[in-house]
């Protein structure tokens, strides 16, 4: 999951399997498969950036595990 605050500065995981798109406008919106769309604080590259934790994170577990 990857941690974000909404507008009104309460926080949401997001599971970064289901975003579809990600527009500034100027702020962030994310449109899940599920045609669901949040707004929030955090800027695309930032979001990006936890995705990209995310996976590395995922994948560092599943290599532990697998020796």
């Amino acid at each position: 999951m990857v941690d974000l605050t909404r507008l009104n500065n309460t926080s949401i995981s997001i599971n970064p399997f289901q975003v579809e798109t990600m527009e500034e406008t100027p702020d962030t919106v994310i449109m899940f498969t599920s045609g669901r769309k949040i707004v929030v604080k955090e800027k695309i590259a930032q979001i990006k950036e936890g995705i990209e934790n995310f996976f590395v994170r995922s994948i560092a577990e599943g290599i532990k595990k697998a020796k």
